[in-house]
Formats: C-alpha cells, structure tokens, sequence
C-alpha cells in the first residue's frame, strides 16, 4: 500500500516536470546577441564584419542557434528541401529602427511574420540581400527610396533567391503574390 500511495504522489510532479522542460526549450529559442567572432552557419565568414540584416534561426536535430551573416544565406538554408521543414523558429533584423552597417542585436522580429524587400540597391555579406521589416508599411518606404519588391517569408524560394544573382534590373525577379 505505501508503494502505490508513494506511486500516487510521485506521478503529478513528473508531469510538471516535463512541462518545465518544454517552457525551457522554447524559452531558450530566441535570437541571441551576436558576438564579433561568430561565423556565418553557410558560408562560415564573421557576420560582424558585414552590413546588411542579419538571421537566426533554430532547427529540429540541430542543437543551439544558428547564425547567418545576411537574410540570403538564412533563406538559402531554410528552402532547402532537407531543412524547411525543420524550421522552428527564425529571426531577422528590422531594418527599420537599426542601422544598415551595423544592425544592433536588440532588433530581431520573428521571420516568418516580417516583410521582405528584394532587388534594392543596399548591398549585404556577399551582394544582394533580403531587405527585412516588420510591417508592410515600413517596408512600402524603403522600396519608395530603395527599389525592390516586397515579398512575405512564404513567398521566398529557391528560385527568388537565385534570380538575386543578376539583379541589377527589377524585371528580372519573379512577381511577389499578392
């Protein structure tokens, strides 16, 4: 009989133990502040040296954050068919309240709700980069003064991607949908 009451008593904290676990795991998915030696998780150069958005991103099977030196690599890692869909959570730079050279580390939204514009003239780690933002609007004015076209997280393929290669004419990239 004391085993079983024991049994009883033990079997509640067990549970509340697993959902401490689960609100740690999610707590601990957040961008993180980028240190000056970190390297790209692609293309392994030091994000602090370049301009641009930068990205974060957490992954299924893949322990700790991943850091990318420009939104282009963080995509260009999220749309490959082995890794999309074990994406869980993903960050970017809004570009509207930091500055372009050098984006601060407490400016990171969600990706997967931001706007992005692509074909500008601002250039990132290796080139053309994805313009990100946290709302339509913010990003309607930076093509107003920049160029480009505006597209949704969704939106972004690997054929967006690489159209970005030759941008220098605006009609070379895929219509965004409305």
């Amino acid at each position: 009989m004391k085993h079983w009451l024991k049994l009883l008593l033990c079997v509640p904290f067990l549970f509340l133990s697993g959902c401490g676990e689960d609100e740690k795991e999610v707590m601990v998915r957040q961008a993180i502040a980028i240190e000056s030696s970190a390297e790209c998780h692609l293309c392994g150069m030091i994000i602090t040296n370049f301009p641009g958005p930068k990205g974060q991103a957490y992954s299924k099977g893949i322990q700790g954050n991943m850091r990318f030196c420009s939104t282009r690599d963080m995509f260009a890692f999220i749309v490959d068919p082995e890794n999309q869909h074990n994406i869980q959570e993903a960050f970017v730079h809004d570009m509207a309240v930091t500055p372009w050279d050098h984006p601060d580390d407490e400016a990171y939204i969600d990706a997967k709700k931001a706007f992005y514009v692509i074909g500008h003239g601002k250039k990132g780690a290796m080139g053309p980069t994805l313009a990100s933002f946290s709302t339509q609007a913010d990003a309607d004015a930076f093509v107003s003064s920049e160029g480009g076209k505006v597209y949704r997280f969704e939106q972004v393929t690997l054929d967006l991607l690489i159209s970005m290669n030759n941008l220098r004419t605006e009609s070379s990239l895929p219509q965004a949908a409305d």
